[in-house]
């Protein structure tokens, strides 16, 4: 692999996925650099949704895209190579939770919830004119994060795929290995966990939910091309 380092110019930039693809088999690392910064939100959101773990999700995140660059020649182009890189981004967090303790199926689990599913209750802001409102919504973000990852596996996985990351039904039902029907019983569930305390206030939060760009985005890029690099 070749020009690991080097940074892409706007040209490569603009190039569509299956051009980046075509690139990276031709050994251009610059090319794998654009493929991981286009899904790198996506992709750990993903991976946390599962791990409930920062630290875990980065870890995900670095082997799913070793095994994506291993498996390059593999991809055909059936499904858009966000869904293709998400589909190896699961299977990963999910072999790795299978190994860490006995994992139920997401449909047992969703089963055991479906009665006992209580209503989460959030602290309100206490003033709305608050001349620090920066910090306030950063500190209601945080307790969103919390309560979404307070949510029942089967729940959680399907909130972050349609209200996060905004995949549609059909993509989301495909990634899970289930119906279209089972991701939108799951999501209205998941929403009735959360909507009692959640007004038009909060809902802009949600697109800035565990963000992963700035140094956090370029550090994994960067590992993951320096493992690549020392690939040869």
């Amino acid at each position: 692999m070749t020009q690991s380092g080097a940074r892409p110019d706007k040209a490569t930039g603009q190039l569509s996925e299956h051009e980046l693809v075509a690139r990276v088999r031709g050994g251009d690392g610059s090319a794998f650099r654009i493929i991981m910064e286009r899904n790198n939100t996506r992709l750990y959101r993903l991976a946390r949704s599962l791990m409930k773990d920062e630290v875990e999700a980065e870890d995900v995140l670095q082997e799913a895209y070793l095994r994506a660059f291993s498996n390059l020649s593999s991809f055909r182009g059936d499904s858009s190579l966000a869904t293709w890189l998400a589909r190896i981004t699961l299977n990963e967090a999910l072999g790795r939770k299978r190994k860490a303790k006995p994992m139920l199926p997401l449909q047992t689990i969703e089963l055991e919830n479906q009665t006992s599913a209580q209503i989460i209750h959030f602290p309100s802001m206490a003033n709305e004119n608050d001349p620090e409102q920066l910090v306030a919504r950063l500190e209601i973000r945080k307790l969103l994060e919390n309560a979404i990852d307070a949510l029942p596996e089967a729940f959680r996985v399907v909130f972050i795929m349609r209200e996060v990351e905004d995949m549609s039904v059909d993509e989301t039902a495909e990634l899970l290995n289930t119906r279209p029907q089972t991701v939108k019983t799951r999501l209205h569930r998941a929403r009735r966990l959360l909507r009692a305390s959640l007004d038009d206030r909060l809902s802009s939060t949600l697109k800035g939910m565990f963000p992963f760009a700035g140094a956090r985005c370029a550090r994994i890029t960067a590992r993951v091309l320096e493992r690549l690099s020392m690939r040869g």
